[in-house]
């Protein structure tokens, strides 16, 4: 709905883009039959952000989307079982507002249609050391799901 009532202002702006939080698309089962239900839903914003990179493109509107390469150290990371371990294997959320800082930055009308990794979109802007956004500087780091 969010995008829907967007558009227009979208539409009169000069460098227009729609930013997703949600993964690649991974269609091993594996990430379905333990949750299902969140999966389709994060699939499906997925599969939303590549609808409208393709809808949008005559209006030079960029769509894409962004997920955490690692865990992110957020509350909801903390209440999950084990979850002060899993936090000190956690990235802090400054990566992901970084990254999507340089995806907004881009060209809307030459960067869509694309499923971006935080660690990957920073490392693309020359930033290769990525140990400040570490809770752990220097420790071990959890993948995210669905990579």
């Amino acid at each position: 709905m969010v995008t829907k009532f967007a558009y227009p202002l979208l539409k009169k702006s000069s460098n227009p883009h729609v930013l997703t939080l949600s993964p690649p698309l991974n269609f091993d089962i594996k990430w379905f039959q333990s949750h299902v239900a969140y999966t389709l839903s994060k699939y499906n914003m997925s599969l939303m952000a590549s609808s409208w990179a393709e809808e949008f493109r005559k209006d030079g509107i960029a769509s894409n989307s962004l997920w955490p390469g690692t865990l992110i150290a957020t509350a909801a990371v903390k209440n999950l079982p084990g979850g002060e371990r899993l936090f000190q294997l956690s990235r802090k959320p400054e990566i992901m507002a970084d990254a999507a800082f340089y995806i907004l930055g881009k060209d809307s009308k030459t960067t869509t249609g694309h499923h971006f990794l935080d660690e990957d979109v920073l490392r693309a802007e020359g930033i290769q050391n990525l140990d400040s956004y570490s809770v752990t500087p220097g420790g071990a780091l959890q993948r995210d799901l669905f990579l």
